[in-house]
């Protein structure tokens, strides 16, 4: 099969898992600290869980070779922070915006279209300078257990490969803490029409696994997929030539297909506009620096959140961090303050 279309179909299913669980990574760290409300944090943390444990199989079993992002610090704090400052602005992460596309909400579409356009700029763009000011990726050349995407012997960072140690002793310890957590962190009620926490954990952790499997280089993304989009469609306009759309662009274009169909099902698609004209302003201005932050730190919150943390990437851990900082920072300013 064409891998545009596994690219598009794994799209779709999880374009419809995001839809019915209403998974947005901003909602889900944002709520943490504004409400008290963990039910998507944990949603969050059990796909994450069911990721570090499935990627390590599908690993062993030479399905795929786990390729972690690479490891920029300063990349990943500055542009974390922004990530995490973007979203709150945008109303939603990176995928939050993508499936409320799909739903009608034309802010979302706003700020898909800012972020797309900034982070292809940053990504081999006019803005594509502004990556020499952050470094290279920090590397090594231990491969425990062979398991490990190699460039010229140089494999991106993470917290086994690191010390040298088989990663299955990493992934297990992991996946004990996030299961310790998610048992003993109470969990906030909420009235559902869709997925509950726990099976929509479940079945996003294995439609990022199965998208690792298909695609073979990496496992659910957005950034690269609105990039893909958006430089291919506005880059190539003679017909008589292929047009190099890949999985990932498909990919996020599927999440879009698929939370439409959601949501016509549902008969919750309907087109939304702000009551307040300078909520666009603000979604932009979230969308621009969504995009800035991950172009420059190699990944979002989907490639750095639920697909960087099951490789207990050193990349992904930093992002996360300053993600979250930069997000309640933005929280504080905009709903705490007063």
């Amino acid at each position: 099969m064409d891998p545009r279309l596994q690219g598009l179909l794994v799209g779709i299913i999880f374009g419809v898992l995001l839809q019915r669980g209403r998974l947005c990574f901003n909602s889900a760290i944002r709520d943490v600290k504004l409400t008290k409300d963990n039910y998507l944090m944990k949603m969050a943390l059990l796909a994450i869980m069911v990721e570090t444990i499935g990627f390590q199989l599908a690993a062993q079993l030479g399905w795929i070779k786990l390729n972690p992002l690479p490891f920029v610090p300063l990349a990943q704090i500055i542009g974390g922070f922004l990530f995490g400052m973007g979203m709150v602005l945008a109303g939603g992460c990176a995928s939050g915006i993508t499936y409320r596309v799909g739903e009608g909400y034309i802010t979302a579409f706003v700020a898909a279209v800012f972020f797309g356009i900034t982070a292809a700029a940053v990504r081999g763009g006019p803005l594509q300078f502004v990556n020499k000011w952050f470094g290279k990726p920090i590397t090594t050349t231990n491969n425990p257990t062979g398991v490990y995407a190699a460039t010229d012997g140089k494999i991106n960072l993470t917290i086994a490969n690191l010390l040298n140690i088989n990663p299955w002793i990493i992934a297990i310890i992991f996946a004990i803490i996030l299961l310790v957590v998610i048992l003993v962190w109470k969990t906030t009620e909420r009235k559902t029409t869709g997925l509950t926490w726990l099976w929509g954990g479940i079945l996003v952790g294995i439609t990022g696994i199965v998208a690792y499997i298909s695609q073979k280089s990496y496992a659910l993304g957005i950034t690269g997929g609105w990039v893909n989009l958006f430089r291919t469609t506005t880059g190539n306009l003679d017909i008589s030539k292929g047009v190099p759309y890949n999985w990932i662009g498909m990919e996020v274009l599927g999440i879009i297909i698929g939370a439409f169909i959601a949501a016509l099902a549902t008969k919750e698609f309907k087109l939304r506009m702000p009551k307040n004209p300078q909520t666009f302003a603000q979604v932009a201005l979230g969308g621009i620096l969504m995009g800035f932050g991950a172009g420059v730190a190699y990944g979002c919150n989907i490639g750095h959140i639920l697909s960087g943390l099951p490789h207990l990437a050193i990349s992904s851990i930093l992002f996360t961090i300053f993600a979250v900082a930069g997000n309640w920072l933005m929280v504080w300013y905009l709903f705490e303050r007063k």
